[in-house]
């Protein structure tokens, strides 16, 4: 089989080249947000920062906590001009006082942690009565590729939902977990992101990477997956994948 992107990429560079692919989406989050110069606003699983600046811009005082330490040194050196307090935490654990933010984002965080349910619950606990939070999260279980085999595209889409992303729909349940978590849904929208280069979409979805991966675990066998990975390069290429935004309140 290929090995053209057949090793995980650094998380750094995967996750500001996601940025860059989402940039769109991600500014409706924002806009959604409100922020205002009197808020706290907080993103919850910062990462290297990427997103931080632009909430300094807005908010008058803004914290990012990742659990990542890696993350959180480079989200600081990012931000260090700036008024943005870098802390390293759990999502399930904030360090955070009650009701001690305004705003609150989760960007594609929730289907990495072990349990989204008790994260929307610390968010909840973190949000002051009259505070607003986004919510954002891709359903992988979406994922539509062309060209190529169809049943291989479905395979491969059932293979990554069972062994490599934890909570792999949670983009469909994120209002349902939000109001079992006391929160208040004001809009539930969603998008389908495009990608129409195939080396920019092999690294962001790792189509090559998780497709070695099925192989390795018996779920697609190596010449559906060498054909399937060939034809994908062959003609105008196409993915897409459908995004959940819900924005939600404290009260």
């Amino acid at each position: 089989m290929t090995t053209r992107s057949a090793t995980t990429p650094d998380p750094i560079t995967y996750l500001d080249d996601a940025a860059a692919a989402g940039h769109a989406y991600k500014q409706r989050l924002l806009d959604a947000l409100d922020l205002h110069p009197d808020h706290v606003a907080l993103d919850i699983g910062c990462g290297p920062g990427t997103d931080l600046p632009r909430m300094a811009e807005r908010a008058g005082e803004v914290i990012g906590v990742d659990v990542d330490p890696v993350m959180v040194e480079e989200a600081r050196r990012r931000t260090s001009h700036l008024r943005v307090d870098v802390r390293e935490g759990d999502a399930h654990e904030l360090p955070l006082p009650v009701r001690s933010v305004d705003r609150a984002r989760i960007d594609r965080v929730l289907h990495q942690v072990a349990d989204p349910a008790e994260a929307l619950a610390e968010l909840r606990r973190v949000l002051r009565p009259t505070g607003r939070a986004v919510l954002a999260q891709p359903d992988w279980e979406t994922l539509a590729v062309d060209p190529g085999s169809v049943a291989t595209n479905l395979a491969f889409n059932r293979f990554v939902c069972d062994r490599i992303v934890p909570n792999p729909v949670i983009g469909r349940q994120l209002a349902r977990l939000s109001t079992e978590a006391g929160l208040t849904v004001t809009s539930i929208e969603a998008d389908t992101q495009l990608l129409h280069d195939f080396t920019t979409a092999d690294e962001l979805l790792g189509l090559t990477r998780n497709a070695h991966r099925a192989v390795q675990a018996g779920r697609i066998t190596r010449r559906a997956a060498d054909t399937w990975l060939a034809d994908l390069t062959t003609g105008p290429f196409l993915a897409a994948f459908t995004l959940f935004r819900v924005t939600v309140s404290a009260a």
